[in-house]
C-alpha cells in the first residue's frame, strides 16, 4: 500500500504542471492545512467532463483533510473570461447566472462533502456587483501594470481580433476574488488549469501588496483546461454531468470509446483506483486496452451516476457489442405517431434523437455509410421513415457509427 502523501500523489497522476512555492505547497497539502478554491463559470446549467479533473481533485484534497472552496462566478459571470478564447463570450443574465449556480452545488456534491464546514461554496456576485468603481480602481487597479497584464497569454490571443475593455477587467475580478476568499476564509491556495495561470499570479501578487509579503497566498496551475477541455467535447457537442441532458449510457459510452493513447492517462488523472493498480495496466497492449477503456468508463460512471447507472450502462454496451439484441438499457428517444409527418425522414429521426449537431452533419453522416436502422445501412439521407417500420417491436434500433446506439420508440 502507498504511503506518499496527497502532493506526491498529484504528481504521479500527472495532474500538476506549475507552482509558485514547492515546498510550502507540499506541506500544507500533505498536513491537510490547505483552504483552497477552484473557480467555475456559469455558463451553463449543467458542469461537463471538461471539469472533471476539477472536482476530483477537489475531492482528492478533501480526503487528505484539505477544506475546499468551490467557487461559482456570479460576477465574474457577467464579464466573461477571455482565455483560451478567440471571440467574446455570450452575455448570460442574472436569472440564469444563478439558475446555473444551484445546478453546480447539487452535482458537486457527488463530489464535494459540504456538511458541518467540510468544504463551503461561495458566489463571487456577493462582493463583485456592489464594488463602488472608483474604489476599486483606487484599492486594488494601482496594483496591476497594464504592459504586464498586456503580456499574459489569455490577453495576447485576443488582441489580434479585438479584446472588449470588459474583458480587460476579468483577471483584476478574479483577483479580487483571492484577496477576498484569503481574508473571509482563510483561503490560502488557489487551483486552476494551465490558462489561468497568469489570472492566478495575479491575485497572489495583490495579496502580497496589500497584506505584506508574509501573507500566505500560493498558486498551482494543472493540466486541468488542456486535457480537460478536449475531454469535454465531442463532435456531437459536450459531455455532460447532468443526466438529462447527456444519458448515464452516453456518458460512459464516451469514456468507453477514447482513444488507445488516452486511456491510462485518463485512468491515472481521474478514477480513485490506487497508483500501484494503475502501474500494473502500463504494459497493458491490444485487447487489454479494451479491458483498460471498460475500466475508466465504469469507475467514471459509478462517481457521477451511481454504482448502479453505472453496472446498466455497462452491461448495455457489452450486450450490443455482443450479440446486439438486449436494448433494455440503451439510450431511447419517444416518438408519437403525430411526429411521423408524410414528409418525416431519416434526418429528422435522427435531429428527433439528439444525434447528430446539424443536419448538414447527419447528412455527410449517412452519405459515408455511418447510419444503420435495425442493422440495415442507410443510403438515402432523405428516406421516409413510417410507423410500419416500428411495427414489429414498437423500436428501431439506430446505430451511428461503430459505437453509437440508440432506440426511437413509438407510443
Amino acid at each position: 500500500m502507498s504511503t506518499i502523501g496527497v502532493y506526491e500523489e498529484l504528481q504521479a497522476r500527472g495532474l500538476i504542471a506549475q507552482v509558485t512555492d514547492e515546498e510550502e505547497i507540499r506541506d500544507m497539502v500533505n498536513q491537510g492545512k490547505a483552504v483552497f478554491y477552484i473557480g467555475f463559470d456559469p455558463t451553463a446549467d449543467s458542469l461537463h467532463v471538461g471539469h472533471f479533473m476539477a472536482l476530483c481533485l477537489m475531492k482528492r484534497l478533501q480526503m487528505a483533510g484539505n477544506k475546499p472552496i468551490a467557487l461559482v462566478g456570479g460576477g465574474t459571470g457577467m464579464i466573461g473570461d477571455p482565455s483560451g478564447r478567440t471571440d467574446m463570450r455570450k452575455m448570460l443574465t442574472k436569472e440564469d447566472i444563478e439558475h446555473n449556480c444551484n445546478c453546480f452545488k447539487e452535482q458537486m456534491s457527488k463530489f464535494i462533502d459540504f456538511s458541518d464546514g467540510k468544504a463551503i461554496m461561495v458566489n463571487n456576485a456577493d462582493w463583485l456587483l456592489d464594488l463602488n468603481y472608483v474604489e476599486l480602481l483606487r484599492e486594488v487597479g494601482a496594483c496591476f501594470s497594464v504592459n504586464r497584464m498586456l503580456t499574459a497569454e489569455c490577453y495576447k490571443q485576443r488582441m489580434e481580433k479585438g479584446l472588449s475593455f470588459l474583458e480587460f477587467n476579468y483577471m483584476i475580478m478574479q483577483s479580487y476574488d483571492f484577496y477576498n476568499l484569503y481574508q473571509k476564509y482563510g483561503c490560502n491556495m488557489q487551483f486552476g488549469g494551465d490558462d489561468q495561470w497568469s489570472n492566478m499570479l495575479g491575485g497572489t501578487e495583490l495579496i502580497r501588496r496589500k497584506l505584506g509579503k508574509d501573507a500566505y497566498a500560493m498558486t498551482i496551475t494543472l493540466l486541468l483546461n488542456s486535457e480537460g477541455k478536449k475531454m469535454g467535447k465531442t463532435q456531437s457537442g459536450a459531455v455532460w454531468l447532468d443526466p438529462k441532458k447527456t444519458s448515464p449510457y452516453d456518458f460512459y459510452q464516451y469514456w468507453r470509446n477514447v482513444a488507445d493513447a488516452d486511456v491510462l492517462k485518463c485512468i491515472r488523472m481521474l478514477t480513485f483506483l490506487p497508483l500501484e493498480e494503475i502501474d500494473k495496466m502500463d504494459s497493458w497492449e491490444g485487447a487489454q486496452l479494451n479491458t483498460a477503456k471498460e475500466i475508466l468508463a465504469f469507475e467514471l460512471t459509478k462517481l457521477v451516476h451511481g454504482e448502479e447507472e453505472a453496472n446498466k450502462a455497462q452491461e448495455a454496451a457489452r450486450a450490443l457489442f455482443g450479440s446486439g439484441t438486449n436494448t433494455d438499457n440503451m439510450p431511447s428517444t419517444e416518438l408519437s405517431a403525430d411526429d411521423l409527418t408524410e414528409n418525416y425522414t431519416v434526418l429528422d429521426l435522427l435531429t428527433s434523437c439528439g444525434l447528430i449537431p446539424s443536419r448538414k452533419e447527419g447528412r455527410r453522416l449517412i452519405e459515408q455509410g455511418g447510419v444503420s436502422l435495425d442493422g440495415v445501412k442507410v443510403e438515402n439521407p432523405n428516406a421516409a421513415v413510417t410507423a410500419d417500420m416500428f411495427s414489429e417491436n414498437g423500436y428501431i434500433v439506430i446505430k451511428k457509427g461503430k459505437k453509437v446506439y440508440h432506440k426511437a420508440v413509438l407510443n
